[in-house]
């Protein structure tokens, strides 16, 4: 049974406190979100089209007996975003066939038994740029570093303050169009996950507090824009950006990672 913390998110939801059942369902869904990302991984190479690489995806989640929750979202049509060198989040796949020396981002959200299990990861396509590296280290870095922290008491604020002082430290910015999310039965609930924040603020961590950690950092500013197709999001100043993203549910005294990826 969903209970429902006493406090709201910063948009005035309720954010749902799941049970040990909750834990279990996530576990299922992450684990497969999880093995989507692992399994597509050694495909993500020069030569290869995005929209390949969804339909790779697609059929994986499928033949284990999931449904991909990005279909028929708002009228999404494909199985996953797949977002590549200056495409921020949300790009949908296409005819761009990747090249040595581009960074993607492929995110997946598999539905296992009405649960939402959903993250991401930016790979390496061949040798990249020292620039290119050194960003998706740090974003990964980030991620970790907002995580790392969580466990009741701890608040929002902290988990973003804990991702931007990673990104200041390297000189990239933090993308504030986009934020994290609760999750669980429903994709996109409360509380909203911003990636950058004033450590002791915000909404206070409690057990059974699910929520997306995803930071999107920026090679150049942190500004964004959204093209016409309605969901490809582009940096302003046409530099690199990277993403990874875990689902995570606060415990009784710290954190689990429900989409443990087995390759790093």
């Amino acid at each position: 049974m969903t209970r429902f913390s006493s406090q709201t998110d910063s948009e005035g939801r309720r954010i749902p406190l799941y049970d040990a059942d909750g834990f279990a369902g996530m576990r299922k869904a992450g684990r497969l979100a999880a093995a989507t990302l692992d399994f597509i991984a050694p495909h993500v190479q020069a030569g290869i089209s995005t929209a390949e690489l969804d339909r790779l995806c697609d059929q994986f989640m499928r033949d284990a007996g999931a449904i991909p929750g990005t279909v028929g979202y708002h009228g999404y049509q494909h199985a996953s975003c797949v977002s590549v060198n200056h495409v921020v989040t949300h790009g949908i796949p296409g005819d761009k066939v990747l090249a040595d020396g581009d960074i993607v981002n492929i995110d997946v959200t598999p539905i296992v038994e009405g649960w939402f299990g959903d993250t991401s990861r930016t790979f390496l396509v061949g040798e990249v740029r020292t620039l290119a590296k050194r960003l998706v280290d740090t974003t990964f870095e980030a991620m970790m570093a907002g995580i790392d922290i969580i466990r009741p008491g701890t608040t929002l604020g902290d988990v973003g303050a804990a991702i931007e002082a990673v990104a200041r430290r390297e000189r990239f910015s933090v993308v504030r169009d986009f934020c994290g999310h609760g999750l669980g039965r429903v994709f996109h609930d409360a509380p909203l996950v911003m990636h950058y924040g004033k450590a002791g603020t915000g909404v206070v961590l409690e057990p059974g507090m699910f929520f997306t950690v995803e930071p999107m950092l920026n090679a150049g500013k942190a500004e964004v824009k959204i093209l016409a197709d309605g969901w490809t999001t582009v940096t302003r100043d046409r530099s690199l950006s990277a993403q990874f993203e875990h689902s995570v549910g606060v415990t009784e005294d710290g954190v689990e990672i429900f989409t443990p990826w087995a390759v790093s």
